[in-house]
């Protein structure tokens, strides 16, 4: 029995030459065995062993035990070598996202937590929505009733003190649905970005998160309407200051100052609403103050300006199409509700009549602002959700938020505790382009 265990091929060259040396012993022939030749060369790094496949060097060879699975080298079956898809948690995958995904998140917000979502819209903005126009409704009928009752004498004073009446009441569905409507927006954005890490909160919770955000929303959202009604003040002064100074040129003034105002207007308010579209979300996931949260959405909206109004426009489009759908045929019962309950209350001077179209037309705006405030309710959490991913994705581009997100998911499927990713300092990655 020969001492040397190397293992060899089966059918090797020294395996043929001892078989032979057994059979001629076995013979008694006496042959001596002759030594056995010494092992080849193995062939360097680049050439080619029998069987014409590359010999690697021995140093990159890995042992068995440490070789993984095939499936675990190259991935699922039919994926590209190397390749595994990002994960995704929950809303979203954790990548840079889509235009078609910043489309479709939003409304998939609606269906994978509606307790929340709608539920919020409802109890924030619907009933509050609901609850305002039932108030103007019944206080400019209780308005207009004294002026078709008061005396020709008194008539023009207690108009006066109805127009005052009808302002105050729109003050203060102003104030009501800027505060509700902040809110709403808070809760949306928080639990878009912790439904992004396959997180379902309750709304306990997410009141607990926003509640020390809750100043910075309500003035973020008071400042936008200040500006919007500062401007319109600006065009406004403008063009009624030179429609009085008569003439052509003052009515042309007027009328060009009225249509340049006008589009200019648009065109900055739109501009900076775009730019500035992510503030809400900087304040409510990474707690910034005002001031900074400001500066936080020019910076991350730089570079993606008609990416971010793109996907904010189709989205405003989509829902106005929806609203006007459900809204029209209210208008069209409106329209038509006068004539049915008191046809001659225009040809007659009887004021019951006339106190009928006027109840008949409210009810029915009422019912119209009733359905409108659900459907811009849940329309509203649409806008607030997009406006969370939009934040989500130009962080992602921009500093590489995903790979932190990822980090926190996996260190949360084993156990560990993380600090809050969106709080934490940007890492320096960032995707090419970006």
């Amino acid at each position: 029995m020969s001492d040397d265990q190397t293992w060899r091929a089966p059918g090797s060259s020294e395996d043929t030459a001892r078989a032979d040396a057994a059979g001629a012993d076995a013979a008694g022939t006496g042959t001596p065995t002759p030594p056995p030749a010494p092992p080849a060369a193995p062939p360097q790094y680049g050439e080619y062993a029998p069987g014409g496949y590359p010999q690697q060097p021995g140093w990159q060879q890995q042992p068995g035990w440490q070789q993984q699975p095939v499936w675990q080298q190259y991935g699922a079956p039919g994926a590209q070598p190397g390749w595994a898809p990002p994960p995704k948690p929950g809303l979203i995958p954790l990548r840079p996202l889509g235009f078609g995904t910043l489309i479709g998140a939003p409304f998939q917000a609606l269906r994978r937590n509606p307790k929340i979502t709608v539920g919020a819209a409802l109890l924030l903005q619907g009933i509050p929505t609901i609850i305002v126009s039932v108030l103007i409704a019944g206080g400019v009928f209780v308005l207009v009733d004294r002026i078709a009752n008061a005396d020709a004498a008194d008539r023009d004073t207690i108009a006066a003190g109805a127009i005052g009446g009808t302002i105050v009441l729109g003050v203060l569905a102003v104030v009501i649905s800027t505060v509700f409507s902040a809110l709403l927006q808070g809760i949306v954005v928080s639990e878009v970005s912790r439904e992004s890490l396959g997180e379902k909160l309750t709304f306990r919770t997410l009141w607990q998160l926003i509640r020390g955000r809750i100043g910075g929303l309500i003035g973020w959202t008071f400042l936008v309407f200040l500006a919007w009604f500062l401007g319109i003040a600006l065009v406004v002064s403008v063009i009624v200051a030179l429609a009085m100074l008569g003439g052509v040129a003052g009515i042309v003034g007027a009328v060009l100052v009225g249509v340049g105002g006008s589009i200019g207007l648009i065109v900055i308010g739109v501009w900076l609403y775009t730019k500035l579209s992510v503030v809400p979300s900087a304040l409510v996931i990474e707690r910034l103050p005002l001031r900074a949260a400001v500066a936080r959405s020019w910076r991350l909206t730089t570079g993606y300006f008609w990416r971010t109004f793109g996907v904010l426009i189709l989205l405003w489009l989509i829902i106005y199409a929806v609203t006007q759908v459900i809204s029209i045929p209210f208008a069209l019962i409106g329209a038509m509700v006068g004539g049915v309950f008191a046809p001659t209350s225009l040809s007659t001077p009887d004021s019951g009549d006339f106190a009928t179209v006027i109840a008949s037309q409210l009810g029915v705006n009422v019912l119209s602002a009733v359905v409108g405030a659900i459907v811009g309710a849940i329309g509203s959490v649409v806008q607030s959700a997009a406006i969370g991913l939009i934040y989500i994705d130009l962080r992602m581009r921009k500093e590489g938020l995903d790979l932190e997100l990822v980090r926190f998911v996996e260190a949360r499927q084993t156990g560990h505790d993380l600090p809050d990713p969106y709080t934490q300092p940007a890492p320096t990655a960032a995707w090419p382009g970006a």
